[in-house]
């Protein structure tokens, strides 16, 4: 069965895309089969990774509305990946009025999920009707943190979105990890607020600290995953490390 996450956080900045993406790549370089879903109308995903969706027949868009299945959608390369752009930002409005809204991505994964290990969902910064589908669609959670004054900002409100998640849509949906980013161990304050984030959260929070790393700010500029671009930076070997710790949770996330 694939471990289907949901990375979200409704503060943009925290590294969240970052992350989708060398996750990904970083459990497809140990074997594993990935999916990646853009499902932020922003396109980040899509666009960190050279993919031109306005030249596409079929996005994100296309799937959620029903006009193709996710499978006609995929865009392949080490892993694979079903784009976005802002077309996606209409689906809102335009499937506000399907009945069973909060479960088309859910439906519309369950033909494709046995092909893969991991399918991980890049949610856009805010908790509308397009999170929700991620985090339906999820039995998992993980939350990008940057490790700064306001990282835990806001987070009440996603917190009781996903408890209501839980109660109504999907009880099985779990918060497994949570990942800081943008760390700089120079900075009294990051680890000032790293301990705060391992207080709010513990036994959640992954031992692998993102660090500030100018090559995972770069990589996406090239269309290209860290691993791409330089695979002998810190930014490779933090999402090694971080890949390591996902993969060793397989058997406990599993029971």
């Amino acid at each position: 069965m694939a471990r289907i996450i949901a990375l979200v956080n409704q503060k943009g900045g925290v590294g969240k895309t970052t992350s989708s993406i060398n996750i990904g790549a970083g459990l497809a370089k140990a074997g594993k089969k990935v999916l990646l879903i853009d499902l932020d109308p922003q396109g980040n995903l899509t666009v960190s990774l050279g993919i031109e969706a306005h030249a596409l027949d079929y996005t994100m868009f296309e799937v959620l509305k029903g006009d193709t299945e996710a499978q006609s959608a995929i865009v392949k390369r080490g892993y694979d990946i079903i784009p976005a752009d802002i077309r996606l930002s209409g689906a809102d409005m335009e499937l506000s009025a399907v009945p069973g809204r909060e479960m088309l991505l859910k439906e519309a994964l369950a033909p494709i999920a046995s092909n893969y290990d991991y399918i991980l969902i890049d949610c856009p910064p805010s908790l509308g009707l397009i999170t929700l589908n991620g985090l339906t669609a999820a039995r998992e959670i993980f939350i990008p943190l940057q490790a700064e004054f306001l990282a835990l900002n806001g987070m009440a409100q996603l917190l009781n979105t996903v408890k209501a998640v839980q109660k109504r849509l999907n009880p099985q949906l779990d918060i497994t990890g949570i990942i800081a980013t943008l760390y700089d161990s120079r900075k009294n304050l990051n680890k000032e607020v790293l301990e705060k984030i391992r207080q709010y959260f513990p036994n959640k929070t992954f031992a692998t600290l993102i660090r500030d790393n100018i090559a995972l700010a770069e990589a996406p500029s090239f269309g290209q995953d860290i691993y791409e671009y330089k695979p002998d930076s810190k930014g490779a070997e933090d999402y090694t490390a971080l890949c390591d710790e996902i993969i060793k949770q397989e058997t406990r996330v599993k029971k």
